[in-house]
């Protein structure tokens, strides 16, 4: 990426743009386009100064279309959810997916997808899709299509990039946003737009092990929140049951199973068949606890790649697997988190119940996902909503009002303050809200967070400094979190609520 000539006009009070969007991910970069496409000056903020600091370009398995059939792509997202997917939020991003793929991703910008050795698109298929409807690159689908899709938005003449600059908070007026604080300057900077879309992608950094970026620290959503805007569903965090185990965990995709790849115990077991009718193909929630189940019985689980030409199909995948030092065609595994399913509560249009306040992406819960995200809808998503809510953002003029004064007295700050309260932070949330729960546990999580973000407001009130304000971030996004786990006792999902009976962490279903 590179900075381009301003788009927005200079006040005495901060700086105003038409629409402000804030994340480079699939879904900001969505939202800019639509925006400028309807002759909006479009300002996008992101923290990331590479296209790799953001979370759509470490996706891997691919892009769901529907291929024809939209009806077939609904029933598997909402039995993939336990039928807790909101139809409505299913009908908006099936009916939109085809055109909004074939719109920006094959003829704007070009992505390169696989094809068949017939000149045809090639489609995969991953865990519970009843079909091959799935469009990639290789196992490396994020980047491919997000690098070019900063490049193009990065060039467009209505859009300025603004590269490693946070958003710290919102500016509000009477449940109106008009902007945000930026930490370009000390004391923050007030950047005013018609309307505002977040697209700050999710909350991996509030876990040991993650599937996201480091600074995946739920930033928009804690900023939302904190303005007072609806959060729904923030119980449901997906852990992705097939992650390397091991020092630099990393993606092995769902792809892979796809194609023929499966899980074995460490007798050597396939194992799957014992849990789920769709065995190593079940849902996501349903294999992760498998998973774990069987590396707590028998040592480890390893994901067998022999029946597929693995370095040939997957030769992204196979070159970080070497460059761990593995051999062979079985590599060990481990759930790790990998996708929050609730956010800040929005419409169809990406509208949240904050005026002029959009939201889009993984910071988003637009109901598609209920209590658990069927495999490669979460880039269609952020393509569909992106794009709805760049639209719809346009033609609000910006208003300049007071911004939050934001202190910067520099108070001498304890060694390692930040870096070692984010520590405690991820181990309360592994140890207590990962994959399985205890109410127990949920409250104790509830206490020593709250301990945890006291200790931070102490300190943030006097500092504009950003590892502050994402520690602030991640301490708000993580009780959320726990009062949402705390007050839903049934296990739906991603959300398993284990109790004192419960002898196994998934049972296994020997005759469905």
């Amino acid at each position: 990426m590179t900075e381009t000539t301003t788009s927005t006009a200079t006040t005495t009070d901060g700086e105003t743009t038409d629409v402000l969007v804030v994340g480079s991910g699939i879904a900001g970069c969505a939202a800019a386009l639509s925006a400028a496409r309807e002759g909006a000056e479009v300002l996008l903020l992101t923290k990331a100064t590479k296209p790799d600091d953001a979370s759509t370009d470490w996706a891997q398995g691919g892009i769901s279309t529907t291929r024809g059939d939209s009806e077939s792509l609904k029933r598997d997202i909402i039995a993939a959810s336990d039928g807790t997917a909101d139809p409505a939020a299913v009908d908006t991003l099936v009916n939109h997916a085809d055109d909004a793929v074939e719109d920006v991703l094959i003829d704007t910008l070009e992505v390169g997808f696989d094809e068949t050795a017939d000149g045809d698109l090639d489609y995969t298929r991953e865990a519970a899709h009843s079909e091959f409807r799935i469009l990639h690159v290789d196992a490396a689908t994020g980047t491919h299509i997000l690098r070019p899709f900063l490049q193009y938005v990065d060039d467009h003449d209505r859009i300025e990039v603004r590269q490693d600059t946070a958003a710290l908070e919102l500016i509000t007026n009477e449940g109106r946003v008009h902007g945000v604080v930026s930490d370009e300057e000390p004391t923050g900077k007030p950047i005013y737009a018609g309307a505002t879309v977040l697209a700050t992608g999710g909350v991996g950094a509030l876990y040991s092990r993650s599937t996201n970026p480091d600074d995946a620290t739920g930033d928009g959503i804690a900023m939302a929140a904190l303005a007072g805007a609806d959060i729904a569903d923030m119980e449901y965090i997906q852990f992705h049951p097939t992650a390397y185990d091991g020092e630099d965990p990393f993606l092995l995709s769902e792809a892979l199973r796809g194609e023929g790849a499966v899980l074995r115990n460490g007798d050597g077991e396939r194992f799957m068949d014992d849990y789920h009718p769709q065995g190593d193909l079940a849902p996501r929630d349903v294999v992760a606890r498998a998973v774990e189940a069987e590396r707590e019985a028998t040592g480890e689980v390893v994901l067998d790649v022999s029946p597929l030409e693995f370095e040939t199909d997957y030769p992204a995948i196979a070159e970080k697997c070497r460059d761990r030092g593995i051999e062979g065609d079985e590599i060990p595994v481990a759930p790790s988190e990998h996708f929050l399913c609730g956010g800040i509560d929005v419409d169809d249009r990406g509208r949240t119940s904050l005026d002029r306040l959009y939201a889009v992406g993984e910071c988003a819960r637009t109901g598609v996902h209920g209590a658990n995200r069927l495999a490669s809808t979460s880039l269609l998503e952020g393509l569909v909503w992106g794009l709805r809510a760049g639209d719809d953002a346009t033609g609000f003029d910006p208003e300049v009002v007071e911004a939050p004064k934001l202190l910067n007295r520099d108070p001498e700050l304890p060694e390692r303050f930040a870096a070692e309260k984010f520590t405690r932070l991820q181990q309360t949330m592994d140890e207590y809200l990962g994959l399985e729960r205890d109410p127990d546990e949920i409250a104790r999580a509830s206490a020593v967070l709250r301990r945890l973000k006291g200790e931070v407001d102490a300190y943030i009130r006097t500092r504009t400094a950003r590892d502050l304000y994402e520690l602030r971030n991640a301490s708000v996004v993580a009780l959320l979190i726990a009062r949402a786990a705390g007050e839903n006792t049934e296990s739906v999902g991603c959300h398993y609520v284990a109790t004192d009976a419960d002898e196994s962490t998934v049972e296994p279903t020997a005759d469905d």
